[in-house]
């Protein structure tokens, strides 16, 4: 089973601006579970021009409240078979881990995230997908950012999708509880992000305004 998250919307800013925030987006109030931003590698394409740039991002991230207070498998199966509404057969191969910790734990999670910048087309795509208990849940985003086709000197359209995978093999009621609760999370956290990506372009606009404002009175 895949859950799914999408959502578009415009930012009333031209794209060159916008760009320019993406790189300047953390840190910002509203995404204070961001706590490392790495740059691993960035290249040019002599041929396109395209800019490729690979990020690691660590964050934090609690787990689910139903299962913060499980320290060991006897709780572990008793809680979720109490969720389910039945009993759960406990013949699995999920050895050598601590619940809390499948299931997010309070630890830094990391992102690994890949942008393409096209100069030509004037867009941006950026995919990215957690390294961190990737053996159990797989978040894959993908965003785009487009100039406005209407009025591509003065908004920018924003495309965010995300498809969320549980990995728990055998454990349906489970894995379909897990996805379900990344996907509350991450919408959560979209909100945030756009909220914060907001406050950045704010600041990035006026301090536009402001050298242009400067170099208008020093050529007058």
């Amino acid at each position: 089973m895949v859950s799914f998250f999408s959502q578009s919307f415009y930012y009333d800013h031209p794209w060159s601006l916008v760009n320019l925030g993406v790189w300047r987006k953390y840190p910002n109030p509203h995404s204070a579970h961001v706590i490392s931003v790495d740059v691993l590698n960035r290249s040019i394409d002599p041929r396109t021009g395209i800019v490729r740039t690979e990020r690691v991002i660590g964050c934090t991230q609690k787990a689910p409240r139903w299962v913060v207070k499980v320290r060991d498998f006897s709780n572990f199966f008793t809680l979720f078979s109490a969720l389910i509404g039945r009993p759960m057969a406990t013949t699995l191969s999920l050895t050598h881990f601590a619940p809390s910790q499948l299931l997010g734990g309070t630890t830094d999670a990391y992102v690994r995230e890949v942008s393409h910048l096209n100069p030509t087309t004037g867009e941006t795509h950026v995919t990215s997908v957690n390294l961190s208990l990737c053996q159990y849940l797989t978040v894959l985003e993908r965003i785009s950012y487009k100039p406005c086709p209407t009025n591509p000197t003065g908004r920018t359209l924003f495309t965010q999708t995300a498809e969320i995978q549980a990995r728990i093999a055998g454990w349906r009621p489970l894995q379909e509880r897990f996805e379900q609760w990344s996907l509350e999370m991450f919408d959560k956290n979209a909100e945030k992000g756009r909220q914060g990506f907001e406050c950045v372009l704010k600041s990035l606009w006026e301090s536009r305004q402001g050298l242009i404002t400067a170099a208008e009175h020093r050529s007058s």
